[in-house]
Order: C-alpha cells, then sequence, then structure tokens
C-alpha cells in the first residue's frame, strides 16, 4: 500500500488555510515508517482560473489520494478530523 497524500487546495493570506495545515500536520506521525504517516502537497487555487472556479469560495479544501485511485474530497473550510483518520485508516 502506497504512503497516502493529501492536497490542500488554498490561497495566500488565507488563515483558514494555515489553521487547516497546522491541523492536519498534527496529525502526522513522528517517523515517515510509521503508521499514520502522509504527504501533503499545497495548490494555490488562484494560480489556476480552473481551481478558482472550482473551489474558489470553498478553500480550504483537502482532498486524499491513496494507491493511485482519484482524489477524494474530505472536507473544506475547517480539518474534519474524523474524515482524516477515516482515510488514514482506509476508510475514505
Amino acid at each position: 500500500m502506497s504512503t497516502p497524500h493529501f492536497i490542500l487546495y488554498n490561497r495566500s493570506y488565507c488563515h483558514l488555510c494555515e489553521d487547516m495545515l497546522q491541523a492536519l500536520l498534527a496529525l502526522q506521525a513522528p517517523d515517515e515508517n510509521a503508521p499514520g504517516w502522509f504527504t501533503v502537497e499545497l495548490i494555490d487555487v488562484d494560480a489556476d482560473p480552473e481551481l478558482v472556479a472550482r473551489y474558489d469560495e470553498l478553500v480550504p479544501v483537502l482532498a486524499g489520494v491513496r494507491d493511485g485511485q482519484p482524489a477524494v474530497q474530505l472536507c473544506h473550510y475547517f480539518l474534519d478530523v474524523d474524515a482524516v483518520r477515516g482515510f488514514l485508516g482506509g476508510v475514505a
């Protein structure tokens, strides 16, 4: 099984985006070899008109990707800890 990967759609000067990133990182295992380790990619929605059209009023938006499957949107505005834990546990 591959390492779970999160995509955080965000924008500059967005305190909700920073809050979501910090809350997500607080859930990460302390070691990349430990269960609960994941990677995070930050994507600025304002850099792509298609992303602005899709996510503009929802930012920040967190999506999860696992084992080459399509991304699953987990939450927006605020981190949904239960959704993230469920995703990490394989229940997306």
